[in-house]
């Protein structure tokens, strides 16, 4: 379940011109952190945490070897040299996972293997490099397997080196004592999280979980990658570079095929993606055309004149198509559809203020449907100095993203590609967003500007 509430106005003025700040304030204010779930270890990675997670046992459990070895009493060994080994007797050895360790007493050894238990007696380990590994010679560099040598187990070990007490051993509760916090709520779960979760015995973890986000393009001249393409039609990009922008972002995302410019057809089509959805993205028919077919499905439905006729994706409180002031992706809608006031955004349909609209809106709401804290919500933002053959243009009144390279070593942004809408390869190039405010309608080379990273 989704925890979108509607601020959206039925009665606002449609010719007014929202400013990027104020339409993603609305989105912000309108959707909050998914219902925490309890999710098995890795289902919950990359999800944010919203308990607090305290070691039940210490790590490591016990005392155990850091080295493949011999464990040892130090008083044996004590002066020991190449030309004077400390001549010992082995009895028996210590493997990881063992139960029971055969007892160290004076003038013996026990071989022991990594991540092993110190066997009762025993006060440090030598490393096997430091002994003949009991073959009568010199050093040896590795100890033979024992399944082709069991008789290693047993016999002389001469030892060349001294150790002083607790060399090579990891003491009990040397990483976390029982009763330590091992995570504090809000941290995003990555793999070392994974990791201590599971070595302090976790099975599951309560966490907000991953958005499940739907993406949905829409144009009848769209053609699926791998087919062919007939006059008057492209391919589909727009839907695959969202999906894929919404898996970066953190959700669990779902991209559905280009549907057709029919109004009936795309309801249906949302309609059914309802059940999986927590936020529905779409690409295309926002703008003032005849076949903007966006606009004509979802403009009306949920009016809160008759809440008990909507069903459907009319029982949520409504989408609202507005006009920003910025280049590019002028048209945008917002607003809520469906029983659970499922989020819907509506993006424009050329590429790249497809992608800068789903940057600029899209990436935080799904941000903050994770439950992350403001600071991670929105993407970085750094100052550099423009390097440009030319002035930059800017329309006036208009906050403008261009496509940029940064270079966070020099300081330095350089636009690429040009300002249409349409250049979708210069985006493939592009690292970051260079923004011209919207007061200015040019910016010199060397001028500083704010820089918004891509990634």
């Amino acid at each position: 379940m989704n925890s979108f509430s509607a601020t959206t106005d039925a009665t606002t003025d449609r010719a007014q011109i929202w400013s990027v700040d104020e339409h993603l304030e609305d989105i912000l204010a309108a959707v909050g952190a998914l219902d925490p779930i309890d999710l098995q270890l890795l289902d919950a990675q990359g999800c944010v945490l919203v308990e607090e997670v305290t070691v039940p046992l210490s790590l490591p459990p016990f005392d155990n070897s850091s080295m493949d070895g011999y464990a040892v009493r130090v008083a044996d060994i004590a002066g020991a040299s190449e030309e004077f080994p400390a001549v010992l007797t082995v009895i028996g050895d210590v493997a990881a996972g063992q139960a029971e360790q055969p007892t160290v007493g004076p003038g013996e050894a026990a071989r022991i293997m990594t991540g092993a238990p110190l066997p009762p007696g025993a006060e440090a380990v030598v490393p096997v490099e430091w002994t003949d590994g009991g073959l009568g010679a010199g050093p040896v560099t590795t100890m033979t397997a024992h399944s082709a040598a069991p008789e290693g187990a047993s016999g002389e070990v001469r030892v060349h080196r001294p150790a002083e007490a607790r060399a090579h051993v990891r003491a009990q509760g040397s990483d976390v004592q029982a009763g330590d916090r091992a995570l504090s709520v809000g941290t995003v779960l990555g793999p070392p999280q994974i990791a201590l979760l599971a070595a302090i015995g976790r099975g599951t973890v309560r966490v907000c979980p991953r958005p499940r986000v739907v993406v949905v393009s829409t144009g009848t001249e769209l053609v699926q990658p791998g087919e062919q393409l007939a006059p008057g039609q492209i391919y589909d990009s727009n839907s695959f570079a969202l999906t894929a922008a919404a898996r970066d972002a953190g959700a669990i995302a779902y991209r559905v095929g280009a549907v057709a410019d029919d109004a009936e057809t795309l309801r249906s089509t949302i309609e059914d993606q309802l059940i999986r959805a927590d936020l529905i993205v779409t690409t295309g028919g926002v703008s003032v055309g005849a076949y903007d077919v966006v606009k004509e499905a979802l403009t009306g439905i949920g009016d809160p004149e008759d809440p008990e006729e909507a069903t459907g994706i009319g029982a949520g409180s409504g989408v609202e198509f507005r006009k920003l002031a910025m280049q590019p992706g002028k048209p945008q809608g917002f607003g809520s559809i469906g029983p659970d006031h499922t989020p819907l955004l509506a993006l424009p349909g050329n590429p790249v203020s497809s992608y800068v609209s789903f940057e600029l809106f899209v990436r935080p709401a799904i941000r903050a449907l994770m439950g992350l804290p403001e600071d991670a919500v929105h993407r970085p933002k750094a100052r550099a100095t423009l390097t440009a053959d030319k002035a930059l243009t800017s329309p006036s009144g208009k906050r403008q993203f261009l496509r940029g390279v940064y270079d966070a070593e020099a300081g330095e942004v350089a636009p690429v590609g040009g300002a249409g809408s349409h250049l979708i390869a210069a985006l493939a190039q592009a690292d970051s967003l260079i923004v011209v405010p919207e007061d200015m309608t040019s910016v010199e080379p060397g001028a500083e500007v704010d820089v918004v990273l891509l990634g």
